[in-house]
């Protein structure tokens, strides 16, 4: 069963820190690229960051510096280390797995993700 299950959301003050964990199927983990996405009350979704499957990684300016995707193949996990966290940071979080090569495999490119977790909410308080 193709299945991505995410974890390790809450809330935190301003400067503080979180690591999200997305646990895998090892069917969906096989997919090439893996991201984080976010979305926010009445906002669009948004790419945060992918991985592919050598760990090339790419990053949303907003983010970047403060966030660190990894992935850990002997696990099926993928990870997203939050750091120095701002207010806007909150959201809803999703892990998603697409089947496009490393070329492609960018946090802009959300529609070429055809498997996607549940969520888990990350609230930052100023």
């Amino acid at each position: 069963q193709v299945q991505l299950v995410e974890s390790g959301g809450g809330s935190v003050q301003a400067g503080g820190s979180l690591r999200l964990s997305c646990a895998t199927s090892r069917y969906a983990y096989n997919w090439a690229c893996m991201g984080w996405f976010r979305q926010a009350p009445g906002k669009e979704r948004e790419g945060v960051a992918t991985i592919d499957s050598s760990g090339r990684t790419t990053y949303a300016d907003s983010v970047k510096g403060r966030f660190t995707a990894s992935r850990d193949n002997a696990r099926n996990t993928l990870t997203l280390q939050m750091d120095s966290l701002k207010p806007e940071d909150s959201a809803m979080y999703y892990c998603a797995a697409a089947r496009i090569s490393s070329d492609y495999c960018d946090f802009r490119r959300s529609r070429d993700f055809g498997i996607w977790g549940q969520g888990t909410q990350v609230t930052v308080s100023s």
